[in-house]
């Protein structure tokens, strides 16, 4: 029952009162005829003024999955998404693949098609709603989620939602599914039982013993090396790694990262470049990294150690991985390093071999840094523009609690970022489509700071730019996206020269399935939106 009004409320709003009260401010939804009962409810919360999540229509599936992937990554908390049935939750597949892979926890509803063809007021009343029925909808997605459940009737709506939201924030975090029958939300409400209280969840602790394992190994290393992708998503241990890094003098390469891992003026920060140094360590700490490195050109030395860190260090749900791992240590990597900082203190490690990498890592980076430079000044007067001057031009542009967004753009090393979260970059689950709706997401999570994305124009196209422009209009979540425009799918011909270097396809005038020409006017997109 409704105190305020002494009448009975539906599930539907139900649903509404749940998903606020467990820390979901804003749904992003894409309505279709299973909405009517949240429809209804919308208005009704609104006329008691209840406390209920911020809905935002986003025209396109894919846009909102990704907007909730931005909006996590920058407000470190669930977003939900709302879908219409079977057809709505299909167009959803390629970001919840992204989503899955970089572990970002948010709830995905869907409403199932009418379950009953009569004798309800939500029974079926279109032939959509024969057709849009599965046997397991959930199936569809059911490799990419951590959970899925279908809504009863009967069923207390509030404890359904709480458990949605304990497993996608359990680690290792990601997506739940949950699906929204038209006529159990069109119910009464199961009001009699009182709401659980919030789950508190401890962050899962590394073994003190291997870490201190791993802190023998790297005080008896001559030249240890950190590899990691993505272990400034967790904002907090961008610090420790620094001071870890800086202390104990322990480079840290990053494979395609990410995020901002270590500042870009930290001497021990190699970026990408530092995966050179794979072959010279003697020790190699992978922490938060898919991977670390692709066999099929290096691997670590014979006798070297290789050690893994984190809260799924295996990575159980890659069907196929295989990389050295002589010690798995499961743990919060921001603890890990924590606990490994305070064993390293406790060793004396040799102080020559430090000052060794200090001097080696000085060099090494020097001589990156200079190459960089001396391309991007060359850069200036050439065209077509080089991906590194886009990013030096960002850099010297971008305000300094600015957010920079990156899908097949300009790579993270170049913008040059100092602070930990500005940068978001395409997940490698390679589902294209994630920069335009990421950078509507970070602007809605922290609507005071600037966003600029940097986009190829494949993935402007797989973005769905015309819902992304209306969004970004109707919900006042202003943007600057870089469109990086090269004509074509150019990590479809790296590919392809990759395995046939000196094939028929290599030697051709024209690459097969490659070009994207006549280029279309992209800027005529924008200007539909009055961008």
């Amino acid at each position: 029952m409704d105190g305020a009004s002494n009448t009975t409320i539906s599930a539907a709003e139900g649903l509404l009162r749940a998903l606020k009260r467990r820390g979901i401010d804003h749904v992003l939804a894409n309505a279709g005829t299973d909405f009517a009962p949240v429809i209804e409810g919308l208005v009704r919360a609104a006329g008691r003024k209840d406390a209920i999540p911020r809905f935002i229509t986003v025209p396109h599936e894919n846009l909102a999955m990704a907007m909730a992937h931005g909006y996590y990554q920058v407000a470190g908390k669930p977003a939900g998404v709302m879908v219409h049935v079977t057809v709505g939750t299909g167009n959803t597949i390629c970001a919840l693949m992204n989503a899955a892979r970089d572990n970002v926890p948010l709830l995905l509803m869907a409403g199932r098609t009418p379950l009953t063809q009569d004798g309800h007021i939500a029974s079926r009343s279109a032939p959509i709603h024969w057709g849009q029925e599965n046997f397991d909808q959930a199936g569809v997605v059911r490799e990419y989620t951590k959970w899925d459940f279908e809504l009863r009737g009967g069923q207390p709506v509030d404890e359904v939602v709480g458990r949605a939201l304990d497993i996608a924030l359990s680690e290792p975090r990601g997506p739940v599914y949950l699906t929204l029958p038209r006529e159990v939300l069109a119910s009464p409400d199961k009001d009699s039982v009182t709401p659980l209280p919030p789950t508190e969840l401890a962050t899962p602790q590394p073994s003190a013993r291997h870490i201190d394992t791993l802190a023998d190994w790297i005080a008896a290393a001559e030249f240890p090396l950190i590899v990691t992708s993505n272990l400034g998503r967790d904002r907090a241990a961008v610090g420790v790694l620094a001071e870890l890094a800086e202390r104990h003098a322990i480079p840290v390469a990053e494979p395609h990262g990410s995020c901002v891992n270590l500042p870009a003026s930290h001497p021990f920060k190699l970026g990408h470049a530092g995966t050179e140094l794979l072959g010279k360590a003697d020790l190699l700490l992978v922490v938060d990294c898919e991977v670390p490195w692709y066999p099929r050109y290096a691997a670590p030395r014979a006798d070297a150690k290789v050690v893994h860190l984190g809260v799924d260090p295996l990575f159980e749900r890659y069907p196929h991985r295989a990389f050295t791992a002589h010690l798995a240590i499961t743990g919060n990597s921001r603890v890990g390093l924590e606990l490994l900082d305070e064993a390293l203190k406790a060793r004396k490690a040799p102080r020559a071999a430090a000052d060794r990498r200090r001097a080696a890592v000085a060099e090494f980076k020097k001589t990156k840094s200079a190459a960089l430079a001396a391309a991007n000044e060359k850069a200036r007067g050439e065209k077509p523009i080089r991906y590194s001057y886009v990013g030096k031009c960002v850099h010297d542009a971008l305000p300094k609690n600015g957010i920079v967004v990156t899908e097949l753009g300009v790579a993270g090393d170049h913008f040059g970022l100092e602070e930990p979260g500005q940068l978001l970059a395409v997940s490698i689950g390679g589902g294209l489509g994630f920069g335009l709706g990421a950078s509507l997401g970070a602007k809605l999570a922290a609507p005071d700071r600037m966003v600029v994305s940097t986009i190829g124009d494949g993935s402007y196209m797989f973005g769905n730019p015309t819902p992304f422009h209306l969004v970004s209009r109707a919900a006042k979540l202003p943007t600057l996206t870089i469109l990086c425009n090269n004509g074509r799918w150019q990590a479809v011909e790296s590919a392809t020269r990759v395995v046939y270097p000196d094939g028929a396809a290599a030697h051709a005038d024209e690459m097969p399935l490659v070009e994207l020409q006549p280029s279309p006017e992209f800027t005529k997109v924008a200007e539909a939106s009055d961008a």
